[in-house]
């Protein structure tokens, strides 16, 4: 025994080494997880945080305690059996054997268990909390939530299952190779007539031969060997195989083998027995979901199938006992064939009896594509209208809308956004990111606004640790504008604006300005340290300020400690303007911040902000999305979403940081099942302030997507829907200079048979490859209407000018063209607004801005308005203009005024004024007469006058025919 002191001490030393590594690495590793404790613990959000783990230590350890016993136990099984049946001399080495055992039987089940809670721990809580669809798939007859919250987990278990088995073979593979290490068979035994032989040669050498050289030889021979020391050769026995051994070791093998085999197929027989219900999300012809050759074919080939692993199952059992290997192979390549005939056949079907007579047999399965896909996307209850688009507007009605026509929208986003960073954002280091869209009271109207938040884009301040952490911690204020006015030079007319923020509404103050989340907010910054925080520029100097707010993580010795070393930063831990009152905020990006705590829903990334009772809110859409609804077409080639709601509303505030999930689809059953697996986290509506209420919108990516299927899936006649004879496309417009495809717009407008004006979003469709315009999209966004969808469908009997073809005719007015030519031949740029679509009463009217760009100012400003109504085109400075000319009402004075129709063109119908006609006329009269109904056609047509330009032309035929007669 070492009674060495200086050794004693140098192993404590070496002790507390090691203990300090493994605590520092282990406390290293466990950074993240800390942080993200200690942020969700400042949310009250811990539940959430646990949630995770608890489930994966509810599912892991009892898994890992299962299988570990099961396999050890099994193991011990193969072991018992080895050593009874086998025959060995050989000493074991029992502790080894045991230790391996051991060693595999713990390796096994964290295998097991650890893929176990990493891919299936969230299906296991859709599985336990799934909520009904009350709705049944039409070819299996179960609830739809068996696909959404339970297929998914049945499947990935199975596959673990199989995999566990196949695992067990390799594991019995692999033990039985240390037994025959530890313990060695006596598989081989020397022949003893061979040794016999051999001994007696050997004793002969020294038994006195009668032949002296062959004595000599041998005496030589072992003179060498000693003075050399080299080892005298024994002979090498013969050994022929054990075969008694080695077929009680198979028979062990076997039986082993066998019920691992069983188990295999069986779990093949479930997997076949799964991939039924895939095909309800199959593509096959013209169907999505089950068609005609999948239930004929492909499901009773996996049927088969099914049965035939089952039989197989109890086969293995049956062959593996007789020792006849080769039949235990029959079925397996029976199955192969099954297969490889089943999808032949499902080929040759699909084509040549199918595809011959598709409609015929595809109809029922049509059937189900339409109603299941309208369904999905929330389309199956469109209120339909019919729109007489009869254009018989007249100044009293215009009167009589007065809402709609002051909240026209003659402002867009982009130079509105321009706006605001040119002459709103103060110091170079502030940043409008975007514009958001929204309504509010103004000085007692219902408007329509527009409203940007001032954030401080942190690439733009000094990059010193104390201007970014401490210093610069916030934005400050919003910009608000209408959407429906502009300055007399053409920009946007400021509601509230400046620092400190100063309003010219009554109703709207912002009284926390501070903007502490955001969407430029990337970086950590440090409060209620020993350094004020800027606050706003003001004038020369600049303003400072302290967070009053609750947000943050206090900053004890072990808190700076923790986030030193996770954000990299050793200046958090030795700073001394850091003290015990001072907080960390973590996680200021407002879209990074609802997907860390929530990450199973999808999030626009586009957040709008809204003012309520003086304070900053910002408010994010929340979708729930599945790609296993049956029978539904994904929206998308790139995306295999078959399902989608925006269910959720989230409100984070920008001073704060508090967050709040609010549940405004309660008839959503994914997002009854988040509730039930986050009771804490999700609100119901009721629970929103009535103030917030008002500024939810209609999500416009939602609206998108569902006018994209839309056009597709209106169409509910099997015949005309196979044939795609109504397909729909949103209309396209002009904006800038380029085509593109229409995106939703906002508006507030009183809209056919309602009372009062409301806001909505839009989308115009037209048919396929075709410019007339066929039906207009309504999302309603007010009070009990939220999300309700209007189609206003128009007569097919007649044509209704598209958004393209009001482009076209834009383009060709003289005066327009003219002006467009000359602000370009200036060096100026020109750019077309959005082209917004409006119905009044039974009518449509077209209203598109046009902006104007000096090469010395980036800020565009509004010039013209363009309006369209009819056949005929006002082009004005101000929608007033606009309105006067079309309808003869000044919307300014509240009253009816002559109309300026100086570029109206009201076509007459070929009469002279003295009542002949082209029958009583002379050739000379006929010629002449032809000749002017040319120029005035030629006339409307450049004025993009479409209805006088047929009327000219229809005139000159009546002229020409009379001459050719």
């Amino acid at each position: 025994m070492d009674n060495n002191p200086a050794k004693k001490v140098e192993r404590k030393i070496l002790l507390i080494i090691a203990v300090i590594v493994v605590i520092g690495t282990l406390f290293l590793s466990l950074i993240n997880f800390i942080a993200n404790f200690l942020w969700f613990k400042e949310m009250a959000y811990l539940d959430v945080f646990f949630k995770q783990l608890v489930t994966q230590l509810t599912v892991g350890v009892p898994t890992f305690v299962i299988v570990t016993a099961l396999v050890y136990l099994y193991l011990n099984h193969l072991r018992k059996g080895y050593f009874k049946q086998i025959a060995s001399g050989e000493a074991t080495d029992m502790k080894l054997l045991k230790r391996s055992t051991i060693i595999l039987s713990i390796l096994f089940g964290i295998g097991a268990t650890f893929f176990a809670v990493t891919q299936l721990w969230f299906e296991i809580l859709k599985f336990a909390n799934s909520t009904g669809f009350d709705i049944q798939d039409p070819l299996f007859h179960l609830d739809i939530s068996f696909y959404l919250f339970k297929l998914d987990f049945l499947t990935q278990l199975n596959e673990l299952l199989i995999g566990v088995i196949v695992g067990f073979v390799a594991l019995t593979v692999i033990y039985y190779i240390i037994l025959l290490t530890v313990r060695t068979p006596d598989m081989f035994e020397e022949n003893q007539a061979q040794e016999q032989a051999e001994q007696q040669y050997d004793d002969g050498r020294y038994s006195g031969s009668s032949n002296p050289f062959e004595n000599a030889s041998k005496g030589a021979e072992d003179i060498f060997s000693k003075v050399f020391k080299m080892p005298r050769r024994e002979p090498r026995p013969r050994k022929q195989f054990d075969d008694d051994n080695f077929k009680r070791l198979m028979k062990i093998a076997s039986g082993k083998l066998a019920g691992l085999g069983c188990i295999f197929f069986i779990m093949l027989a479930i997997d076949f027995f799964l991939k039924q219900f895939d095909l309800l999300h199959a593509h096959t012809g013209a169907v999505y979901g089950a068609g005609f050759t999948d239930v004929n074919v492909t499901l009773w080939m996996y049927r088969i199938l099914c049965g035939l692993a089952v039989v197989a199952a109890v086969l293995f059992v049956v062959f593996m006992a007789k020792k006849d290997y080769k039949k235990i192979l029959t079925v397996p390549v029976i199955m192969i064939l099954v297969g490889l005939i089943g999808n032949g056949g499902a080929l040759l079907v699909q084509n040549f009896i199918v595809s011959p007579d598709e409609l015929q047999k595809e109809t029922p399965y049509l059937l189900n594509n339409i109603e299941y896909t309208q369904y999905a996307y929330g389309l199956d209850d469109v209120n339909i209208k019919s729109f007489a688009a009869d254009n018989t507007l007249t100044a009293e009605d215009i009167a009589n809308n007065m809402e709609t026509i002051t909240n026209i929208r003659i402002n867009d986003f982009e130079p509105a956004e321009q706006f605001y960073n040119q002459t709103q954002s103060i110091r170079q280091y502030y940043t409008f990111n975007d514009v958001d869209n929204d309504r509010y009271w103004v000085n007692g109207e219902y408007t329509q606004t527009f409203l940007t938040a001032r954030e401080i884009d942190e690439n733009k301040i000094s990059d010193t640790w104390l201007n970014r952490h401490l210093k610069y911690t916030h934005g400050y204020g919003v910009a608000m504008s209408r959407v429906d006015k502009v300055t007399s030079s053409g920009q946007p007319d400021v509601l509230v604006g400046n620092i400190p923020p100063v309003s010219a509404v009554d109703e709207i103050e912002v009284t926390r300005p501070e903007i502490y989340f955001g969407e430029l907010a990337n970086d950590y910054v440090v409060v209620g340290t020993k350094e004020q925080e800027f606050d706003y520029p003001n004038g020369d100097s600049n303003s400072y300020t302290m967070y009053e707010g609750n947000a943050g993580i206090k900053m004890n010795f072990f808190n700076r400690l923790v986030f030193a070393i996770r954000e990299g930063s050793l200046k958090l831990l030795v700073s001394s303007n850091i003290g015990g009152d001072s907080r960390i905020i973590i996680n200021r990006n407002v879209v990074d911040r609802v997907q860390t705590i929530m990450p199973y829903l999808s999030y626009e990334n586009d957040p709008y902000m809204v003012t309520v009772d003086g304070k900053l809110y910002w408010i994010i859409d929340a979708y729930t999305v599945s790609n296993l609804y049956p029978y539904s077409e994904p929206y998308s080639e790139e995306s295999n979403i078959n399902y989608i709601r925006n269910s959720v509303k989230v409100v984070i505030d920008a001073y704060n940081g508090n967050t709040d999930y609010y549940v405004i689809d309660e008839n959503d059953p994914i997002a009854q099942t988040y509730a039930k697996i986050y009771p804490t986290l999700f609100k119901s509506l009721d629970q929103m302030s009535d103030e917030l209420k008002a500024h939810l919108r209609y999500a416009n990516t939602l609206f998108t997507i569902q006018a994209k299927v839309y056009g597709k899936y209106h169409m509910e006649d099997v015949n005309v829907f196979y044939q795609s004879e109504d397909l729909w496309d949103i209309a396209n417009e002009i904006y800038g200079t380029e085509k593109q495809q229409i995106v939703p717009n906002y508006y507030i407008a009183k809209l056919p048979g309602e009372s009062k004006a409301e806001f909505f979003n839009s989308v115009p469709f037209t048919p396929r490859s075709k410019q007339n315009m066929t039906a207009l999209m309504i999302a309603r966004n007010d009070g009990d209407s939220y999300g309700q969808l209007v189609l206003y469908q128009f007569p097919k009997s007649k044509t209704v000018y598209g958004p393209e073809q009001i482009e076209a005719q834009i383009d060709q007015n003289t005066e327009i063209s003219k002006d467009f030519t000359l602000w370009a031949s200036n060096g100026t740029t020109y750019r077309r607004g959005n082209l917004f679509v409006i119905p009044i009463n039974t009518s449509v009217l077209y209203v598109e801005p046009v902006y104007l760009e000096a090469q010395n100012s980036s800020i565009p400003e509004v010039k013209r308005i363009i309006m369209a109504y009819k056949d005929q085109i006002a082009y004005g400075e101000t929608l007033s203009d606009c309105i006067i000319t079309l309808f003869g009402y000044d919307i300014n004075a509240d009253s009816e005024v002559k109309p300026d129709d100086s570029s109206i063109i009201n076509p007459d119908d070929g009469d002279d004024e003295d009542g002949t006609t082209p029958e009583t006329m002379t050739q000379a009269e006929l010629i002449a007469k032809a000749q002017e109904a040319f120029n005035k056609a030629q006339e409307a047509m450049q004025q993009g006058n479409w209805a006088a330009y047929g009327t000219y032309l229809d005139q000159l035929k009546d002229y020409l025919d009379q001459l050719a007669g």
